[in-house]
């Protein structure tokens, strides 16, 4: 049987095996097998900072959303400004505490016993006070529920039961540099435009997760239609056949690994320059580039807080070759996207995906749609419509995805594809542009697997690592 000590799985197989770094090949297996779901639980979702939402959904003291960090259930708080995540269990029985998905209350009460926590977690007290029915073998010190170590970044909640490891910073190391760009950028940050969409997929949180980790390749088959529809269709008649609707030039950028498995795709800014403005990017200054074509969810009049929040390297990546849609690992997605319009303009869609595991074979897909807090009311509407007609429950990128998932992690319970790998076998041999100010593990060219790669090598070292 599987211990929390073991790499080795009860049937003989070792958690090495399932990997094999010579040929950048994984094993169909890890998409289905219940054993290593709940090793996951422990050794993935126990250990590293995990997201939970947006400050700007509890804008007042006592606001909560029930969330989940892993398999556990827990309560996201304001509390005298600062965010508290507990575990949503009751230390008395194990009854739920929160039971409804979000509320305002400045104490938590589970209906089972009445045992009463505020909304840090502290243990209140238990009724009838006088007969002192949370015992005396342990003070109320000792019967809060337990918590969970928080952080802020850019507005964004994150969490993490690992109370002595990494903090977020050196969680995210070198691709902070590039994630400030996104979610570190303006004076005020980034605010959440209503509740999260969520859905379940009959799939395996590694399928959305892995693809998180800037998978460009799959965008030339399954999302074929973004050339081909609407505002989306690229229209030369000046192009042979079937020219025009070709997404191979949009793969080609700039691609960030991380030793941590998170991951950016850097698209090049050059071709939108000409499509969108008419104009050359080459031969404009830094302030011209922002101004002509402001990053996606920040207006004109913005501008002005980019270069006060960015570095001029920062900058420069901004308005060159900008991280468009990567991930954070182990289960999270990031879209700042470009969607022209109609009228020749364009729109900045800016979206936040997280994949929780609900099983070995089911996840639930949580979306916030996220703007500037100072983005004006009527750009606002405009990035709530587009962003839920693309990527929200209903969205045509989330049909086209949502689709697939189910279908690997079925074929990995087979007793021949469970055999079968997945191969990540296309690999940069580039390294990164002459002049590139960023850090980190950077290549450039037409997309390649190195970031999944990079994050099916971190999957391991955390299932493979030695525990206390």
């Amino acid at each position: 049987m599987l211990t929390n000590t073991s790499t080795t799985l009860s049937d003989g197989t070792r958690i090495d095996d399932l990997i094999a770094p010579a040929t950048r090949e994984v094993q169909m297996r890890v998409l289905s097998d219940p054993e290593l779901y709940e090793l996951e639980m422990e050794r993935i979702f126990g250990k590293t900072w995990l997201l939970l939402g947006h400050e700007s959904e509890l804008p007042n003291d006592g606001d909560f959303v029930v969330r989940d960090m892993g398999s556990d259930s827990v309560i996201v708080t304001r509390t005298k400004g600062a965010i508290a995540v507990n575990l949503n269990v009751c230390p008395h029985r194990g009854m739920r505490v929160a039971t409804t998905d979000c509320g305002n209350t400045q104490i938590h009460k589970c209906n089972y016993h009445g045992w009463a926590f505020r909304p840090n977690g502290d243990f209140i007290g238990a009724p009838v006070e006088r007969e002192q029915m949370h015992g005396k073998i342990l003070c109320k010190e000792q019967l809060g529920l337990q918590k969970a170590r928080v952080t802020l970044y850019g507005g964004l909640i994150f969490a993490t039961w690992n109370l002595d490891g990494p903090s977020f910073e050196e969680f995210l190391g070198d691709t902070k540099w590039y994630f400030d760009i996104l979610f570190q950028r303006s004076d005020r940050g980034l605010e959440v435009l209503g509740p999260p969409q969520r859905f379940m997929v009959r799939a395996n949180w590694k399928t959305a997760g892995e693809q998180s980790a800037a998978d460009g390749f799959h965008t030339l088959t399954l999302h074929r239609w973004l050339g081909e529809v609407g505002n989306y269709a690229k229209k030369d008649d000046k192009k042979e056949a079937g020219a025009a609707n070709d997404l191979s030039p949009e793969m080609i950028g700039v691609e960030i690994s991380s030793p941590h498995g998170h991951a950016l795709r850097c698209i090049d800014l050059a071709r939108k320059f000409v499509a969108l403005t008419g104009m050359d990017s080459s031969k404009l200054t830094l302030d011209e580039k922002l101004n002509a074509l402001p990053p996606p969810g920040v207006s004109k009049d913005m501008v002005p807080q980019l270069k006060r929040n960015l570095s001029e390297d920062q900058l420069k990546v901004l308005v060159s070759m900008p991280p468009q849609v990567g991930g954070i690992f182990p289960n999270i997605l990031f879209a700042f996207v470009y969607i022209p319009q109609g009228d020749g303009s364009v729109l900045g869609l800016t979206l936040v995906h997280a994949y929780v595991p609900r099983g070995p074979d089911k996840l639930e897909f949580v979306n916030w749609i996220l703007c500037e807090r100072d983005t004006p009311p009527e750009l606002r509407e405009k990035m709530l419509e587009q962003s839920i007609q693309l990527f929200g429950t209903s969205g045509m990128v989330e049909q086209d995805d949502s689709d697939t998932w189910p279908h690997m992690t079925i074929a990995a319970k087979g007793a021949q594809g469970k055999k079968q790998t997945l191969k990540y076998q296309a690999m940069f041999e580039t390294g990164a542009p002459a002049g590139w100010p960023g850090p980190g593990i950077v290549n450039e060219g037409f997309t390649k697997d190195d970031t999944q790669w990079h994050w099916w090598l971190y999957w391991h070292e955390l299932m493979t690592a030695k525990q206390a």
